[in-house]
């Protein structure tokens, strides 16, 4: 009887012991996060547009919110392999030096924070989750010293930044009372077609709290999409007509030019 009983004490203690850690979760805040347009069209006029990503911040038993709560938000665009090539200069002339690959480059990466980024989290935690563009992970592939990666690296990120394809925005993200947030964040012209993810981090006393992700598609429309789709399925008619389309200009511009002559 006495082991029957003591089995029956365990099983109680056993199923809470199991059930701690989703306590332990359910006493954290979690996030509840939208975006303004999941899907973004690009068209010939298309000149860039702003996202707005908004959302709350919930806490578990009616729990009063937190003063000291910051938010950031990262949105990375389809990550793609990318050559770096190092010009020099040579006897005069400016020619390729050096190269590095590179297997996993986000092709847009944006981040918008509500504080600078150091004084939201430590390196070591913005590292991990890739908060801010010095700390993205680039998977360099030629193997490469340390200080040779490092100055490709530079040179990719500047010129991405030139582009406008990576930013960094300190204090676009606003906090209102502890619950709720919203983040207004540029997309540039040039931003290449593909599925986003919008990463959005609760962050306090440096640490990250709570994260939620959101899926943005960018694609083209109109004749651009056409044309594009054409080039994927038709590759071989699509160049033709290219070089078609060439001539045919070409050949109407040698006919305007010959009158104005006359």
């Amino acid at each position: 009887m006495s082991a029957r009983f003591s089995a029956r004490r365990r099983r109680p203690l056993l199923a809470l012991i199991a059930c701690l850690p989703l306590l332990i979760g359910a006493s954290e805040p979690r996030l509840v996060p939208d975006v303004s347009n999941t899907q973004i069209d690009i068209a010939y006029s298309f000149t860039g547009a702003e996202l707005l990503l908004f959302g709350a911040i919930l806490y578990p038993g009616g729990r009063a919110p937190a003063p000291d709560t910051d938010v950031a938000v990262v949105i990375k665009g389809p990550a793609e392999p990318l050559l770096v090539r190092e010009k020099a200069k040579v006897a005069g002339i400016w020619i390729n030096h050096a190269s590095e690959r590179f297997r996993s480059v986000p092709s847009f990466y944006a981040v918008a924070t509500s504080r600078p980024l150091d004084r939201l989290v430590s390196p070591r935690t913005a590292a991990i989750y890739e908060i801010g563009i010095d700390n993205l992970l680039l998977s360099p592939a030629n193997g490469a010293s340390a200080s040779e990666q490092a100055r490709f690296e530079s040179g990719l990120i500047d010129l991405k930044r030139s582009t406008g394809l990576y930013a960094e925005h300190v204090g676009g993200v606003s906090v209102r009372e502890g619950v709720l947030y919203r983040a207004l964040v540029p997309i540039p012209a040039r931003v290449p077609v593909g599925q986003y993810t919008a990463e959005t981090y609760l962050i306090r006393n440096g640490h990250v709290v709570a994260v939620a992700t959101r899926e943005i598609s960018i694609g083209k429309s109109g004749f651009e999409r056409f044309v594009a789709q054409a080039a994927q399925d038709y590759p071989a008619l699509y160049g033709l007509a290219a070089i078609l389309a060439s001539l045919l200009m070409g050949f109407g511009a040698a006919l305007a030019f010959g009158r104005v002559r006359r």
